[in-house]
């Protein structure tokens, strides 16, 4: 399997090549061939990668870097010692959450206490920067009066899911909105002090101090309390990220040599300076010109779920347009850009249900099929989900083998927190991601553990780990200047 390099070997878990004719077969691998990585290509892009994380984290080579590598300012993973009550402010969307989480050191647990909703109305996503952060004020008022929580001031990690720019673990510059915000005098300002001015003009409450969170930062945090060797997290789904802790001495853009800092890759721009031309298709082009940020976000589009369904669309028009489906004959569901769903990939592709479903899928895409549409279909969904795979795993196993080499390490350990509709419905995805991670980074011993609710336990998380290292730091502050005969001493003993 480490040398798939041609058509015939487009996939080897699809077991009904046999229902399709040879000669229409050759011509539907025609089209697939490119979406077929050999390890020879998928080598290539890791090659690459690894020059372009090192380009993002470069103080001067930073700004044209298409990988961005944010520093995060988390400075370490869980230990297990972590414990008490936590607020969790989760904003991505229309709406957003507050949780109370609860970390048990005891059973080493994290326990989601309690949870509530709240919606954003349209008139205040389009409204002022005040209106938003005084509605998200009450929201948070009206669940500490839920439950019972008002009169202590707890710490509060905040996962804010647009483009930042973060200055410290509690200081982050909104860059500017995306999915359909646009609240006025909040771009270029620190959402932190937004949030603290809304609740001290209430006057009714109080919180501790705050982290600003990146989910991707939160999915690996939150198995980072379970699995301590956790210092990867990865989301594929709707959109795809990474992040993993760095050397400090790596990362030029922050004073300090000692020790580590999570690194946020936002992996999704790699290509963006196109460099990953040489295995994007006719189809990928495609997507990307119809998207709504054409030229941006190149790997995101090979890969996630936000794109996957639509690839497999235009796929299929091509191959009914040649003759190959359908007896030539479209519809007109099927000749709409979005109409084909990327969970509709997932579903064809189940061992035992998919050949029912995908009947199902094209019947209500107004399309008349024979059992041969119903395989090539198949083989379709199969190889562009397998590209993703591949694709992903290329990227991984790179932050992979990086740490090894930053610690100088012949073998590496490690656990990644995954998150993300892709990797936790699509029947084959995650066994295929390991498959290959294991062929591009041999060195590597690496453990995938599911993320519970990473925007939520894991900013919880986050928020425990710098409580954590600021408590540590004060007591070494405290103790400073204190007790120097005992290191004397100690130091005559040593000697």
């Amino acid at each position: 399997m480490a040398n798939v390099k041609n058509g015939s070997e487009i996939s080897k878990k699809v077991q009904h090549l046999d229902a399709i004719p040879p000669d229409t077969l050759s011509k539907v691998q025609k089209y697939l061939e490119p979406f077929v990585l050999s390890l020879e290509k998928l080598r290539e892009v890791s090659a690459q990668l690894r020059k372009d994380l090192i380009r993002g984290l470069g103080k001067h080579s930073h700004h044209k870097a298409p990988v961005k590598m944010l520093p995060t300012f988390v400075r370490a993973t869980p230990d297990g010692t972590e414990k008490g009550d936590f607020l969790a402010l989760d904003l991505g969307g229309t709406n957003f959450r507050v949780l109370h989480v609860r970390v048990v050191e005891e059973q080493q647990k994290m326990l989601k206490m309690d949870s509530q909703i709240c919606v954003i109305p349209q008139e205040i996503m389009l409204g002022t920067g005040q209106h938003l952060f005084d509605h998200i004020a009450a929201c948070l008022s009206d669940f500490l009066d839920s439950e019972n929580l008002r009169g202590q001031t707890l710490p509060l990690g905040f996962t804010f899911s647009f483009p930042c720019e973060q200055k410290e673990i509690d200081k982050s510059i909104l860059i500017r909105w995306t999915k359909g915000f646009n609240c006025s005098g909040v771009e270029g300002k620190d959402v932190v002090k937004l949030l603290k001015e809304a609740i001290h003009r209430r006057g009714d409450y109080d919180i501790g101090s705050v982290a600003m969170v990146n989910d991707t930062v939160g999915t690996m945090m939150s198995c980072g309390y379970k699995d301590q060797s956790c210092e990867i997290g990865m989301i594929i789904g709707t959109g795809t990220n990474a992040c993993y802790m760095e050397e400090m001495r790596n990362v030029k853009r922050v004073e300090g040599e000692d020790g580590r800092m999570c690194i946020n890759t936002e992996w999704g721009g790699f290509g963006d300076d196109g460099s990953l031309k040489h295995i994007q298709t006719e189809f990928d082009v495609e997507v990307d010109k119809t998207s709504i940020n054409p030229g941006v976000h190149t790997f995101e589009k090979m890969i996630s779920g936000m794109y996957l369904g639509e690839i497999v669309r235009l796929l299929l028009v091509k191959l009914t347009e040649d003759k190959l489906l359908f007896k030539g004959q479209t519809s007109e569901a099927l000749l709409t850009p979005g109409t084909f769903e990327t969970k509709f990939i997932s579903e064809i592709e189940e061992q035992d249900g998919g050949l029912e479903n995908t009947q199902k899928i094209l019947a209500n895409l107004g399309l008349t099929w024979d059992s041969v549409d119903v395989h090539v279909v198949r083989l379709v969904c199969d190889t562009i989900s397998s590209r993703s795979a591949r694709l992903c795993a290329a990227a991984l196993a790179t932050i992979a083998n990086r740490i090894r080499v930053n610690r100088g390490q012949d073998h590496l350990k490690t656990t990644v927190g995954v998150d993300g509709t892709v990797y936790k419905k699509h029947p084959n995805f995650s066994e295929e991601l390991k498959v290959w991670v294991r062929h591009l980074a041999p060195n590597c011993d690496i453990t995938f553990l599911v993320s519970e609710d990473g925007s939520g336990k894991g900013a919880a998380m986050v928020t425990a780990v710098a409580q954590r290292l600021a408590l540590q730091s004060r007591l070494l502050d405290d103790s400073d200047g204190e007790g120097d005969d005992d290191g004397d001493e100690e130091e005559d003993e040593d000697k």
